[in-house]
């Protein structure tokens, strides 16, 4: 097949949605694979390294969309890229669909097949394609927090970690999935005080048995959340369900309730945000100010570290692309139903059902259309 791989347009998104080894590879199969003219510059890889692995260098964005069978990409596409979807083009990449109506209706308009990473399955019903940006978000969180809460940053101007004779700061973080694990690893190795909350049970087991005395596990039936907000400094909101928009856990009430200077980081924000005054910003504007309380709601967090998240991402895609490569998307999902999880759009129909709720599409079960 031939596989294009344009560079990414949004803003201060510095990632790529391939790699040079994964184009050795893809080449190596017998593929070909377009790359758009210093696409992975920002990510540290120049075009001589893709010209080695056999990619060909394109320079326009638009013969990459005209000329491919499947689109490979690492965020949503924007308008512009929108309109040069073509019908039955594979598209592949995150989509965040819950979040995006004008994305979503211009896919269904493409009449594309749309794959998200964020919606594939494993056999254990985890998000092995999320996961790895889950975990660089949940760790950048607690960095971008701490950063906030200097002074010159409009934030409380505290440390963490305390210092001798300071108390250490009290965090608490919304979640106990990749992110919320990832998220108390750095704010346990910081010293502070970690609270985890989160619906289940055996996932605050699971993290108490990682972390020990190290985290307090919260289960968010059970706690008085008003409280533990009013107490933190560092608010992380890790919350997920698949595909779908973030539920709003922290009301803006809520937020009146919190620290002058204290800070949200809204992990959650890509789909939506778990925080009612949470709205995206960006890397080069990441921060606003609602009541007091700093808001970091950067919707793709892990492309400020684009090398580590690139090749952290082609880890985990490179697999499923080679097999939708070799086989072709029908073959691919009539024999992995997890794959199939990641269908989104197909030819104009709505093939995940927590989207078409969301902007009420009919949904039609992927199983139907592929068989």
């Amino acid at each position: 097949m031939r596989i294009g791989v344009p560079k990414e347009i949004k803003p201060q998104e510095n990632r790529i949605g391939l790699t040079p080894e994964s184009v050795k590879v893809l080449t190596s199969n017998g593929h070909e694979v377009l790359f758009q003219n210093n696409g992975g510059y920002e990510a540290g890889f120049d075009n001589e390294q893709y010209k080695k692995s056999g990619a060909k260098i394109v320079d326009k964005a638009e013969d990459i969309f005209n000329d491919s069978e499947i689109i490979v990409k690492v965020k949503e596409p924007l308008i512009n890229e929108i309109k040069m979807i073509r019908e039955n083009q594979i598209v592949f990449t995150y989509l965040h669909l819950a979040a995006g109506k004008q994305l979503t209706e211009g896919l269904v308009k493409s009449k594309s097949v749309c794959i998200a990473y964020e919606t594939i399955t494993d056999h254990n019903g985890r998000l092995p394609l999320l996961a790895p940006m889950s975990a660089i978000a949940g760790r950048m969180s607690v960095q971008a927090g701490a950063h906030c809460l200097e002074k010159n940053q409009k934030g409380r101007g505290v440390l963490l970690g305390g210092a001798p004779g300071v108390e250490p700061s009290t965090v608490v973080i919304l979640g106990g999935g990749v992110v919320g694990e990832n998220a108390a690893l750095m704010a346990t190795g910081l010293k502070a005080k970690v609270h985890v909350v989160d619906k289940s049970t055996q996932r605050l087991e699971h993290l108490k048995k990682i972390f020990g005395d190290k985290i307090i596990p919260e289960q968010s039936d059970k706690t008085d959340l008003k409280k533990l907000i009013s107490e933190c400094v560092l608010l992380i909101g890790g919350v997920l369900i698949p595909g779908a928009e973030a539920p709003k856990l922290i009301t803006k009430d809520m937020v009146k309730l919190m620290k002058r200077g204290s800070v949200i980081v809204d992990v959650a924000i890509d789909q939506g945000g778990c925080v009612e005054t949470s709205k995206p910003t960006t890397h080069a504007n990441p921060t606003y100010i609602v009541n007091d309380v700093v808001h970091y709601c950067v919707a793709n967090m892990p492309g400020g570290v684009p090398r580590t998240s690139t090749i952290a991402l082609n880890k985990a895609t490179l697999p499923f692309l080679s097999k939708l490569a070799d086989k072709g998307y029908d073959k691919v999902f009539r024999e992995d139903k997890n794959f199939l999880e990641g269908l989104n759009v197909f030819k104009g129909q709505v093939t995940y059902k927590a989207v078409a709720d969301t902007f009420g599409y009919k949904y039609t079960s992927p199983n139907e259309l592929i068989g």
